[in-house]
């Protein structure tokens, strides 16, 4: 058998963990420093649960479940033979693979309520999967690093979501364009053309902009059944907008106009202190999911052509599908393997984070393994990163091995350091050797070892 991966899933080896574990671990910290409690779900929820949220392109990327056992055993006859996927599909399979870390985040707000203070704030870094097609920046399992807020209306919340992410990528050394909308001043837009009734085929339309240009959007929406004068006329009013103009027309148009004060409003509360990345009004951005209603956000790379790397936006009663009624939320998620490629790309990772090992002790002869394994213990004890080479072999065979694991000492135990009890250590990164006693090493390693 040929050992293979299912498309659009990658394997990890030990470098690259530790360079995502370093990725995860600012995120975690912003997350936590800005108040925010971790939670976790499954990897699988109820169909119901998921279906129905994304709109009709996503309800297709949702990665269905067989049920257990002979799945065939019920399913009706007819059905099978018609080859009727939609109306089978709730006899074969009841759970799916989450599609996002949002809507699992509702329905356990609902179930967990009476536990809960509200405002609550959560965070979240786990995999998620789509049926997407493959390529550059997109991947069927992924993981995302979401954070989200709920039981408050106050724009404050999206004033301090943009600030996070603007932290977290100034500190990861990734200039970033964030991009903000409001899903109120779509709606408004689409009332002035005459789309209300088509709300959700014009963003849907409008979200793969990026991809088709406005020419591809004019078709998408034409090939939907829209005139093409309308749809020439939502482009004239999204395509580079004259503001002064749009707030004008938008004056008969009150929710319009309320996403136009929103967006002034979170404005209005970043301007205290200059934002280290570029925030701009993207009346282009639609984002595609249906449970967004307010403010939305997307990430985008400046240096790199790599697609959105983070996106979120404002959901007025998400958790009311599951029965929790006015329950206004707004949340943003890290798009982590997007970023990890850019982070790679542009070689943004510390050269430390590659030295998962502070020393590497040699033994130069078979005498000296006893000593060195108890040496060994008592490292690990001071708090040292170490390990100890299994046998007396060849010096250079040792030491490739020690530039092979990135170490970034070895220290080298043989009759001399035996008899003497002091131990040469080498920086393998600078070629320094210096010597020193038991309790010598254990300072020098105490104050010198990054973390």
């Amino acid at each position: 058998m040929k050992p293979s991966l299912p498309k659009g899933t990658r394997d990890f080896n030990p470098e690259q963990v530790e360079r995502r574990n370093y990725l995860f671990g600012i995120i975690r910290e912003a997350f936590v420093r800005y108040g925010y409690r971790p939670i976790e779900t499954p990897a699988m929820e109820s169909l119901q649960t998921l279906t129905g949220k994304y709109g009709e392109e996503g309800d297709q990327l949702l990665f269905k479940i067989l049920n257990n056992g002979d799945f065939l055993a019920k399913a009706d006859d007819t059905l099978l033979s018609a080859k009727d996927s939609l109306k089978i599909l709730p006899q074969l399979s009841k759970r799916g693979l989450r599609y996002d870390l949002t809507i699992p985040f509702a329905r356990f707000v609902v179930m967990q309520q009476h536990l809960l203070s509200f405002p609550f704030k959560r965070y979240q870094i786990q995999p998620v999967w789509r049926a997407d097609r493959p390529q550059k920046g997109r991947y069927q399992e992924f993981f995302q690093c979401d954070a989200d807020v709920i039981g408050s209306a106050s724009l404050t919340y999206e004033a301090e979501l943009i600030r996070l992410y603007d932290e977290v990528f100034t500190q990861l050394k990734i200039p970033v364009v964030i991009h903000l909308n409001n899903r109120k001043i779509l709606a408004g837009v689409a009332e002035l053309c005459g789309l209300k009734e088509d709300f959700t085929t014009m963003t849907a339309a409008i979200d793969k902009v990026d991809k088709v240009g406005w020419d591809g959007v004019r078709m998408e929406l034409i090939n939907r059944g829209i005139d093409a004068s309308r749809a020439e006329r939502l482009v004239e009013l999204i395509d580079r907008p004259n503001l002064d103009t749009l707030r004008e027309k938008l004056a008969g148009v009150p929710e319009g106009l309320a996403g136009l004060e929103e967006v002034d409003q979170v404005m209005a509360y970043l301007e205290d202190k200059p934002l280290g990345n570029e925030l701009v009004l993207d009346l282009s951005l639609a984002r595609g999911l249906d449970y967004y209603t307010g403010c939305i956000l997307e990430v985008k790379a400046r240096d790199v052509a790599m697609g959105s790397i983070g996106g979120g936006g404002r959901y007025a009663d998400l958790t009311g599908v599951f029965g929790l009624k006015d329950m206004s939320g707004v949340g943003i998620s890290f798009g982590a393997d997007r970023i990890y490629d850019v982070m790679e790309t542009l070689e943004l990772f510390p050269k430390q984070v590659e030295n998962y090992l502070d020393v590497l002790i040699l033994a130069l002869d078979a005498e000296a393994l006893t000593g060195c394994f108890h040496l060994l213990r008592q490292m690990r004890e001071w708090g040292v990163r170490s390990d100890l080479y299994p046998e007396a072999a060849k010096i250079q065979k040792m030491m490739k091995y020690a530039d092979q694991i990135r170490t970034k000492h070895v220290l080298f135990v043989g009759e001399q350091e035996r008899q003497s009890g002091q131990f040469t250590l080498k920086n393998m990164h600078s070629g320094e050797q210096q010597i020193f006693d038991l309790e010598g090493l254990r300072k020098h390693l105490k104050n010198n070892m990054v973390r």
